[in-house]
């Protein structure tokens, strides 16, 4: 019986970071990246009362470019939050729940006639968004980078074809997406849906559970934290 888990960060640290994990639970790695990062060049608008930040790569990517945040800066979880203070910048909140829905929460309080920037990738919720416009805020949202599919992505879809798929570790709503389209590019859509549904699926918080779903992937666990490590053990452990 296979151990493989397959995994699809992007093709860069966060992926051999992944590979070393579910080895060291154990399990063969399937690396599979179904993100790339297409930089857009633009950066937040600096007057806003709140600037939020939501992933490490739109961290990154702010680093070097010179700008600096007019009020507070707002992080959607820890790994965010490390690579803005690696680069030099102080965060300012934290929310409690690492994710969209944490943030409005975090700020509802605050945000009646507040402008606030919303810095990320082009496949950002409108979970967040809208939650702070209804909330009373005065929204903005700067696109700092695409998310595209790699050429070449789909080699889990066809191991999940073959029946050699143990485990798969989905980290947003995207890569179900993007996982699909791999699989439907290589011709086996179909029989790598029945494969995943005979391993063991994980998925990164409600919105990847519920875009897995309508696409009639079953998923069996969901961490209880936004990080890989623990959707990664979560999944192994159900092996």
């Amino acid at each position: 019986m296979t151990s493989r888990v397959a995994f699809f960060r992007p093709d860069d640290e966060r992926a051999v970071e992944a590979a070393v994990t579910v080895s060291e639970l154990g399990a063969e790695p399937l690396s599979d990246p179904m993100l790339e990062v297409e930089p857009t060049g633009r950066t937040p608008r600096d007057d806003a009362a709140y600037t939020i930040l939501t992933s490490k790569t739109g961290a990154e990517l702010v680093a070097d470019t010179g700008w600096q945040p007019g009020g507070e800066l707002v992080a959607i979880g820890t790994a965010t939050a490390g690579a803005l203070e690696a680069a030099g910048f102080d965060v300012d909140r934290l929310p409690e729940e690492f994710s969209s829905s944490g943030i409005v929460s975090e700020l509802e309080a605050d945000a009646p006639g507040t402008r606030i920037e919303v810095a990320r990738s082009d496949h950002g919720s409108d979970v967040l968004t809208d939650g702070l416009v209804d909330a009373g805020g005065y929204v903005h949202e700067t696109v700092l980078y695409r998310l595209v599919r790699p050429d070449g992505a789909g080699d889990s879809a066809v191991a999940a074809a073959d029946g050699d798929l143990a485990g798969a570790c989905f980290t947003s709503p995207l890569t179900v997406e993007y996982f699909l389209e791999a699989a439907a590019d290589r011709g086996c859509r179909d029989a790598a849906l029945e494969g995943l549904n005979t391993a063991v699926v994980g998925a990164i918080g409600d919105p990847t559970r519920e875009a897995a779903a309508e696409h009639g992937i079953e998923v069996d666990v969901v961490p209880g934290t936004a990080e890989f490590a623990a959707l990664a053990e979560a999944v192994v452990d159900q092996l």
